[in-house]
């Protein structure tokens, strides 16, 4: 594209594009655009060489702009394109390098053109420009007025059916990053769209026959995780016998400007990150996402979201429901294993999610694996650590977590899967535990970072569901485990003794009190001496008979301060009245958790009594708390009957000792003494118009996390820079 040139800053001044977006109409049969479509390059991968691709080429698109209503010249680059497709089926089989490269060539300026287009205009200035012709100026042609459909089924088709080889891998890459570029109007609105001209297309019409082939080879994409190809193989060679004429005029001009794309002029090259993943299989999951989450025309239900929804495995000879012309079918085991390696990411952390919440089928075979630990792990990973990732990776880790403890089969397996030396778990050495003890450890740990730090209901509200689910199945307890859970719990029971110590008698001054709270670590255990908890004991009964009359006055003052209220002498609430309801809700639910436990398998978790009874004094204090007076009814008589036991036996028993009578005593404590509560199970349910937190969710995992795009973040409407 004309040899002079030397760098990407002058693409403005290349002779080519400024014919392509001057003032003359360019005929389709123009051999013009066999010498545009010849040259050769390796897109850009990082963001610095892609915002200096998109700074240059801003001139020509504001001069295509301009000029385009007279002369008609994007419609007819995209009529080449599209007649250069039809050959990409046959080139492929014949391994026919030209015709392929000058299809992807063709797409890639389509690409780069449209990406600007679409940042600076409407959709439907955007549909004009795809309806102007070489006729009179603003004349609209019946010819074209579907030329937006027709690239758009192109696009497709090119996905679906052209083979995935190394040669037609980039064209593939271009496809799937054109269709991301189609739909990312998205980002320049603030408000959600419903009635979009794009999502029209591709939800109806020609496009509407694709749309299970299309998710199909999203997925497969995703699955097969296809390095990209070595650098040449995607691009015209020569060839010994010199080629025909196109030959002679493609190879003439292949080695002007465009060649500057290979880099080695800019000088920079992609992070190894980029390097070692595959950009298509990266690609096609935004795609997927993307499309996943369009929402829903008046008359008519996303065809994409149906089609995640009801696929099946290859090996279910069940038929298809006539209800759904979506479905299909696919390797659930080779996309397990995929899931399960790539959890790293946000996108594929979000596809799981997707795939068990929405889709039975896939979550009935992953609820059946018997290696469900290599989801599961990955999983935990995610959570432990918390403060590497962004808020909404956090939620769905938690929430697919949550979707697989409503099975109790899972509940029950994962105490019977054996884990060695997890290397990544810091705060202890873990060298054998089982895979549900250490579910266990992570989501404690995940709420106490949450409390500590964030402050989020949602998250630990829904942390302390998944716990309450698996309760009744806890199974031989890890001691570290059992430790965790009753010390976690002890943990608020002391900071609620302290809140409404500070909230009843501001001016009192308890400082052994005090100084044991201020003493508290992240972990909480063995801080208390025996002079603090004597101190507690009874200062607790004090304030517990006094919370019992006026307990709805305490949680109205606490209400009242979240709100920004004040209190009766006319002064603000302290912050720490704030943390009244919360502190209470967690220790309402982390009671109701051991409860369950002690109810339903108390004899499997010798580990749990004995954690229980070494903080025995802590809980005695609260069996008058009116809040949680019932719940710790059964808390209590465990107790009582095991340190009558442990009493009997005598003094300074060893810790093996002390675990035999508990597991004696498991057996010969009368199960109809335990008071019976409504099973403790809960279950996930989206919110109502998901559509506000998933859409710009998965469009800022696009913006972040797309290969060889690049938008300018001041012009980003639909999130904020950290949203994500």
């Amino acid at each position: 594209m004309g040899a002079n040139s030397s760098s990407i800053s002058e693409l403005p001044e290349n002779e080519y594009l400024k014919k392509l977006s001057g003032a003359e109409p360019i005929s389709e049969n123009d051999p013009f655009w066999n010498q545009l479509l010849s040259f050769s390059f390796t897109t850009p991968t990082n963001s610095a060489d892609l915002k200096l691709l998109e700074e240059a080429t801003i001139s020509i698109c504001k001069s295509l702009v301009e000029k385009n209503p007279r002369t008609g010249n994007l419609g007819s680059l995209i009529k080449v394109f599209l007649s250069r497709t039809k050959e990409l089926k046959i080139s492929a089989e014949c391994q026919n390098h030209l015709f392929i490269w000058q299809a992807h060539n063709a797409l890639f300026i389509i690409c780069s053109l449209l990406k600007v287009f679409i940042s600076r205009m409407s959709e439907e200035e955007l549909q004009l420009h795809f309806t102007y012709e070489d006729k009179a100026p603003g004349s609209y042609g019946t010819e074209c007025e579907d030329l937006i459909e027709e690239l758009l089924c192109c696009l497709i088709q090119l996905i679906v059916e052209i083979p995935l080889l190394d040669i037609t891998y980039s064209i593939s890459l271009e496809a799937v990053t054109t269709l991301i570029v189609f739909l990312s109007c998205q980002l320049f609105r603030k408000e959600i769209l419903r009635n979009s001209i794009v999502h029209k297309y591709l939800m109806r019409g020609r496009c509407l026959p694709y749309t299970s082939r299309l998710v199909k080879t999203l997925l497969y994409n995703f699955i097969r995780q296809e390095r990209r190809p070595p650098s040449g193989t995607h691009v015209f060679q020569q060839q010994s016998d010199g080629g025909g004429l196109l030959y002679g005029i493609a190879s003439g001009v292949a080695t002007g400007l465009w060649t500057v794309f290979t880099l080695g002029g800019v000088g920079s090259k992609p992070t190894p990150q980029l390097e070692q993943c595959s950009p298509l299989a990266n690609q096609s999951l935004l795609l997927l996402l993307v499309l996943a989450n369009l929402t829903d025309a008046p008359d008519t239900p996303n065809p994409y979201r149906q089609a995640i929804m009801s696929f099946k495995n290859t090996q279910d000879s069940t038929a298809f429901s006539s209800s759904n012309p979506h479905t299909f079918q696919i390797n659930f085991n080779s996309l397990y294993t995929a899931l399960c390696d790539q959890q790293k990411s946000d996108q594929a952390t979000l596809l799981l999610y997707m795939l068990l919440h929405q889709n039975g089928n896939v979550r009935t075979y992953v609820l059946a694996r018997t290696d469900i630990e290599n989801l599961v792990l990955p999983i935990l990973e995610i959570l432990y650590h918390v403060e590497e990732r962004n808020s909404h990776h956090v939620y769905m880790a938690l929430i697919i977590l949550l979707i697989l403890t409503e099975d109790d089969g899972f509940n029950r397996s994962i105490h019977e899967v054996i884990l060695k030396n997890i290397t990544w778990y810091a705060e202890r050495v873990l060298t054998e535990i089982s895979l549900g003890s250490l579910l266990i450890l992570v989501v404690i740990r995940t709420i106490q970072y949450n409390m500590t730090r964030t402050r989020d209901k949602y998250l630990h509200t829904n942390c302390l569901a998944a716990l309450a689910n698996m309760s009744a199945q806890f199974r031989s307890l890890h001691q570290y485990a059992a430790q965790r859970i009753i010390s976690y719990t002890c943990r608020h029971l002391r900071r609620y003794v302290y809140v409404l110590d500070k909230l009843y008698f501001p001016h009192s001054h308890c400082s052994t009190l005090q100084h044991c709270f201020s003493t508290l670590s992240d972990n909480g255990e063995e801080l208390l001496s025996l002079t603090c908890s004597h101190i507690l004991r009874s200062y607790a009964s004090s304030l517990f008979s006094l919370l019992s009359k006026k307990h709805n006055k305490v949680l109205e003052q606490a209400t009242q301060s979240l709100r920004g209220s004040v209190g009766a002498n006319d002064s603000p609430l302290p912050d720490y009245a704030q943390d009244l309801n919360v502190i209470e809700e967690v220790i309402r639910m982390m009671l109701e958790i051991i409860n369950s436990c002690l109810t339903n398998s108390l004899h499997h978790n010798p580990n749990l009594v004995y954690a229980l009874l070494y903080k025995r004094d802590l809980f005695e204090q609260f069996r008058t708390h009116p809040s949680f007076q019932d719940i710790m009814q059964n808390i209590d008589l465990v107790i009582s009957f095991f340190s009558s036991r442990l009493e009997q036996a005598g003094a300074e028993l060893s810790v093996e000792r002390v675990l035999e009578i508990i597991k004696q005593g498991a057996v010969a404590l009368p199960k109809d003494r335990l008071r019976k509560f409504p099973e403790l199970k809960f279950k996930y349910v989206e919110e109502e118009q998901p559509e506000e937190f998933f859409i710009p969710y998965v469009w800022s995992l696009v913006y972040n996390s797309a290969v060889a795009l690049y938008w300018n973040p001041h012009d980003i409407q639909l999130f904020t820079m950290d949203s994500g």
